[in-house]
Protein backbone atom coordinates (compact mmCIF):
# COMPACT_ATOMS: atom_id res chain seq x y z
CA UNK A 1 0.00 0.00 0.00
CA UNK A 2 1.37 3.27 -0.92
CA UNK A 3 -0.28 7.04 0.21
CA UNK A 4 0.97 10.00 -0.72
CA UNK A 5 0.16 13.49 0.78
CA UNK A 6 0.75 16.75 -0.62
CA UNK A 7 1.19 20.76 0.83
CA UNK A 8 2.52 23.74 0.28
CA UNK A 9 4.94 22.55 2.53
CA UNK A 10 5.48 20.68 6.47
CA UNK A 11 1.72 20.94 7.23
CA UNK A 12 0.94 17.59 6.11
CA UNK A 13 3.62 16.14 8.55
CA UNK A 14 0.46 15.96 11.09
CA UNK A 15 -1.66 13.63 8.58
CA UNK A 16 1.23 11.69 7.70
CA UNK A 17 1.99 10.28 11.05
CA UNK A 18 -1.20 9.78 11.66
CA UNK A 19 -0.85 7.61 8.66
CA UNK A 20 1.77 6.16 9.58
CA UNK A 21 0.04 5.43 13.37
CA UNK A 22 -2.77 3.75 11.84
CA UNK A 23 -0.60 1.81 8.95
CA UNK A 24 2.58 1.52 9.87
CA UNK A 25 2.96 -0.64 7.00
CA UNK A 26 2.12 1.96 4.46
CA UNK A 27 4.78 3.33 2.16
CA UNK A 28 4.40 6.83 2.36
CA UNK A 29 5.24 10.12 -0.36
CA UNK A 30 5.64 13.60 0.97
CA UNK A 31 5.14 15.87 -1.63
CA UNK A 32 5.73 19.09 -1.52
CA UNK A 33 7.22 22.71 -2.41
CA UNK A 34 8.32 24.98 0.18
CA UNK A 35 10.11 27.53 -2.05
CA UNK A 36 6.06 28.36 -3.05
CA UNK A 37 4.64 28.55 0.49
CA UNK A 38 2.57 30.14 1.57
CA UNK A 39 -0.23 29.76 -0.68
CA UNK A 40 -3.01 31.35 1.38
CA UNK A 41 -2.20 34.57 -0.21
CA UNK A 42 -2.21 33.62 -3.76
CA UNK A 43 -5.00 33.75 -6.39
CA UNK A 44 -6.73 30.59 -6.45
CA UNK A 45 -6.09 30.26 -9.78
CA UNK A 46 -2.30 29.73 -8.93
CA UNK A 47 -2.48 28.05 -5.77
CA UNK A 48 -4.40 25.28 -8.40
CA UNK A 49 -1.65 25.56 -10.92
CA UNK A 50 1.17 24.96 -7.94
CA UNK A 51 -1.01 22.38 -6.02
CA UNK A 52 -1.30 20.86 -9.56
CA UNK A 53 2.21 20.17 -10.14
CA UNK A 54 3.39 19.01 -6.40
CA UNK A 55 0.21 16.64 -6.86
CA UNK A 56 1.53 15.20 -10.24
CA UNK A 57 4.97 14.41 -8.48
CA UNK A 58 3.13 12.78 -6.35
CA UNK A 59 1.13 10.56 -8.51
CA UNK A 60 4.10 10.28 -10.74
CA UNK A 61 5.18 7.84 -7.51
CA UNK A 62 1.58 5.75 -8.33
CA UNK A 63 0.07 5.53 -4.88
CA UNK A 64 -3.59 4.43 -4.28
CA UNK A 65 -4.53 7.47 -2.87
CA UNK A 66 -3.29 11.18 -2.34
CA UNK A 67 -4.20 13.06 0.24
CA UNK A 68 -4.33 17.06 -0.03
CA UNK A 69 -3.19 17.59 3.62
CA UNK A 70 -3.45 21.72 2.63
CA UNK A 71 -6.81 23.61 3.96
CA UNK A 72 -5.90 26.49 0.72
CA UNK A 73 -5.26 23.80 -1.59
CA UNK A 74 -8.47 21.98 -0.54
CA UNK A 75 -10.60 25.02 -0.86
CA UNK A 76 -9.19 26.50 -4.01
CA UNK A 77 -8.12 22.98 -6.00
CA UNK A 78 -9.54 19.97 -5.18
CA UNK A 79 -12.10 19.79 -8.28
CA UNK A 80 -9.33 20.26 -10.54
CA UNK A 81 -6.45 17.76 -8.68
CA UNK A 82 -9.83 15.38 -9.00
CA UNK A 83 -10.31 15.82 -12.77
CA UNK A 84 -6.45 15.33 -13.54
CA UNK A 85 -6.38 12.56 -10.85
CA UNK A 86 -9.01 9.96 -10.79
CA UNK A 87 -10.49 7.55 -11.31
CA UNK A 88 -6.40 6.38 -11.35
CA UNK A 89 -5.64 7.86 -7.93
CA UNK A 90 -8.54 8.96 -5.43
CA UNK A 91 -7.86 12.23 -4.05
CA UNK A 92 -8.89 13.07 -0.23
CA UNK A 93 -9.34 16.88 0.61
CA UNK A 94 -8.75 18.00 3.92
CA UNK A 95 -11.81 20.08 5.79
CA UNK A 96 -11.40 21.96 8.78
CA UNK A 97 -13.57 20.12 11.13
CA UNK A 98 -16.22 23.01 12.05
CA UNK A 99 -18.87 20.14 12.08
CA UNK A 100 -17.60 17.97 14.89
CA UNK A 101 -16.82 21.07 17.03
CA UNK A 102 -19.81 22.58 16.78
CA UNK A 103 -21.76 19.29 17.80
CA UNK A 104 -20.69 20.13 21.61
CA UNK A 105 -22.85 22.98 21.16
CA UNK A 106 -20.54 25.33 23.18
CA UNK A 107 -18.45 28.49 21.55
CA UNK A 108 -15.90 27.83 19.16
CA UNK A 109 -12.62 29.63 17.97
CA UNK A 110 -11.44 28.78 14.34
CA UNK A 111 -7.85 29.84 14.37
CA UNK A 112 -7.24 29.90 10.27
CA UNK A 113 -4.95 31.64 7.50
CA UNK A 114 -5.98 35.04 7.40
CA UNK A 115 -6.76 34.37 3.26
CA UNK A 116 -9.45 31.82 4.86
CA UNK A 117 -10.81 33.45 7.63
CA UNK A 118 -14.03 35.17 6.33
CA UNK A 119 -13.47 33.50 2.91
CA UNK A 120 -16.74 32.10 1.41
CA UNK A 121 -15.69 28.79 2.09
CA UNK A 122 -15.49 28.93 5.58
CA UNK A 123 -18.42 30.46 5.83
CA UNK A 124 -20.65 27.98 4.12
CA UNK A 125 -18.94 25.64 6.69
CA UNK A 126 -20.20 27.54 9.54
CA UNK A 127 -23.48 28.04 8.23
CA UNK A 128 -24.23 24.50 7.42
CA UNK A 129 -22.29 23.19 10.39
CA UNK A 130 -22.46 25.90 13.06
CA UNK A 131 -25.16 27.93 12.57
CA UNK A 132 -26.54 27.11 16.64
CA UNK A 133 -23.34 28.12 18.19
CA UNK A 134 -20.96 31.28 18.48
CA UNK A 135 -18.58 30.95 16.49
CA UNK A 136 -15.25 33.43 16.05
CA UNK A 137 -13.00 33.33 13.33
CA UNK A 138 -9.76 33.82 14.40
CA UNK A 139 -7.19 34.92 11.46
CA UNK A 140 -3.56 34.18 12.22
CA UNK A 141 -1.04 36.04 10.25
CA UNK A 142 2.50 34.39 9.54
CA UNK A 143 1.55 31.57 11.48
CA UNK A 144 2.09 29.36 9.04
CA UNK A 145 5.39 30.49 7.32
CA UNK A 146 6.73 30.53 11.14
CA UNK A 147 5.46 26.91 11.90
CA UNK A 148 7.30 26.14 8.39
CA UNK A 149 10.49 28.04 9.10
CA UNK A 150 10.71 26.53 13.12
CA UNK A 151 11.04 30.06 13.72
CA UNK A 152 10.84 30.26 17.63
CA UNK A 153 10.11 33.33 18.21
CA UNK A 154 7.92 33.99 15.49
CA UNK A 155 5.57 30.88 16.54
CA UNK A 156 5.34 32.59 19.63
CA UNK A 157 4.27 35.90 18.32
CA UNK A 158 1.66 34.89 16.02
CA UNK A 159 -0.15 31.80 18.65
CA UNK A 160 0.13 35.04 21.66
CA UNK A 161 -1.80 37.29 18.72
CA UNK A 162 -4.11 34.62 18.05
CA UNK A 163 -4.72 33.77 21.40
CA UNK A 164 -5.49 37.44 22.26
CA UNK A 165 -8.40 37.41 19.52
CA UNK A 166 -9.66 34.32 21.50
CA UNK A 167 -12.98 35.33 23.56
CA UNK A 168 -12.20 33.72 27.24
CA UNK A 169 -15.68 31.32 27.25
CA UNK A 170 -14.04 29.38 24.21
CA UNK A 171 -13.24 25.87 25.10
CA UNK A 172 -13.28 24.50 21.75
CA UNK A 173 -10.52 25.70 19.10
CA UNK A 174 -10.74 24.67 15.14
CA UNK A 175 -7.25 24.30 13.58
CA UNK A 176 -8.43 25.39 10.10
CA UNK A 177 -4.41 25.49 8.89
CA UNK A 178 -2.88 21.80 8.86
CA UNK A 179 0.52 24.22 9.85
CA UNK A 180 -1.05 24.35 13.18
CA UNK A 181 -1.71 21.22 14.21
CA UNK A 182 2.28 20.69 14.76
CA UNK A 183 1.83 23.27 17.20
CA UNK A 184 -1.04 21.65 19.15
CA UNK A 185 0.54 21.53 23.04
CA UNK A 186 1.83 25.33 22.78
CA UNK A 187 -1.70 26.48 21.28
CA UNK A 188 -3.86 24.51 23.89
CA UNK A 189 -1.38 26.30 26.88
CA UNK A 190 -1.89 30.17 24.95
CA UNK A 191 -5.82 29.65 25.12
CA UNK A 192 -5.96 28.15 28.19
CA UNK A 193 -8.35 30.50 30.72
CA UNK A 194 -7.87 30.56 34.78
CA UNK A 195 -10.14 28.19 36.34
CA UNK A 196 -10.76 26.63 33.42
CA UNK A 197 -10.27 23.41 31.39
CA UNK A 198 -7.86 23.24 28.93
CA UNK A 199 -9.22 23.26 25.59
CA UNK A 200 -10.18 21.41 23.08
CA UNK A 201 -8.60 21.41 19.90
CA UNK A 202 -10.02 20.04 16.55
CA UNK A 203 -7.92 19.38 13.85
CA UNK A 204 -8.15 17.39 10.38
CA UNK A 205 -4.83 14.89 10.59
CA UNK A 206 -6.58 11.77 12.20
CA UNK A 207 -9.94 12.66 10.36
CA UNK A 208 -8.25 12.08 6.90
CA UNK A 209 -5.70 9.42 7.54
CA UNK A 210 -8.92 7.32 8.42
CA UNK A 211 -10.93 8.84 5.48
CA UNK A 212 -8.14 7.53 2.85
CA UNK A 213 -8.16 4.18 4.28
CA UNK A 214 -12.09 3.84 4.15
CA UNK A 215 -11.62 4.95 0.46
CA UNK A 216 -9.13 2.40 -0.80
CA UNK A 217 -10.70 -0.41 1.53
CA UNK A 218 -7.76 -0.61 3.72
CA UNK A 219 -8.22 -0.86 7.73
CA UNK A 220 -5.67 -0.03 10.72
CA UNK A 221 -2.84 -2.32 10.77
CA UNK A 222 -1.07 -4.16 14.33
CA UNK A 223 2.23 -1.78 15.24
CA UNK A 224 3.67 -4.83 14.80
CA UNK A 225 3.79 -4.53 10.66
CA UNK A 226 6.94 -3.81 9.08
CA UNK A 227 7.29 -0.30 8.37
CA UNK A 228 6.75 0.90 5.41
CA UNK A 229 9.34 3.40 3.21
CA UNK A 230 9.09 7.46 3.67
CA UNK A 231 9.49 9.31 -0.18
CA UNK A 232 10.14 12.66 0.55
CA UNK A 233 9.43 15.43 -2.57
CA UNK A 234 10.32 19.19 -2.57
CA UNK A 235 9.51 20.79 -5.90
CA UNK A 236 9.53 17.23 -7.41
CA UNK A 237 12.45 16.50 -6.37
CA UNK A 238 13.81 13.57 -4.08
CA UNK A 239 15.01 14.63 -0.74
CA UNK A 240 15.08 14.24 2.77
CA UNK A 241 12.95 15.87 5.28
CA UNK A 242 14.08 19.47 5.75
CA UNK A 243 15.71 20.41 8.43
CA UNK A 244 12.34 22.23 10.22
CA UNK A 245 10.53 19.42 10.18
CA UNK A 246 12.75 17.83 12.90
CA UNK A 247 11.63 20.28 14.88
CA UNK A 248 8.49 18.80 15.34
CA UNK A 249 7.31 15.44 16.87
CA UNK A 250 5.40 14.31 13.76
CA UNK A 251 8.72 15.23 11.45
CA UNK A 252 10.74 13.18 13.93
CA UNK A 253 8.07 10.53 13.96
CA UNK A 254 8.65 9.67 10.37
CA UNK A 255 12.24 9.96 10.33
CA UNK A 256 12.66 7.45 13.49
CA UNK A 257 10.37 4.74 11.73
CA UNK A 258 10.70 5.36 8.32
CA UNK A 259 13.13 3.73 5.94
CA UNK A 260 13.72 6.07 3.41
CA UNK A 261 13.84 5.42 -0.28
Amino acid sequence: MKIALMDSGIGLLAAAAAVRRLRPDADLVLSSDPGSMPWGPRTPEDVTVRALAVARAAAAHRPDALIVACNTASVHALPALRAALEPGVPVIGTVPAIKPAARRDRPIAIWATPATTGSPYQRGLIREFARSVSVTEVPCPGLADAVEHADEAAIDRAVAAAAALTPPDVEDVVLGCTHYELLAERIRAAVRQPGRPQAFLYGSAEAVAAQVLRRIGADAAPSAEPVGTLTVLLGGQPAGLPDPALAYAEGRLLQAVSPAL
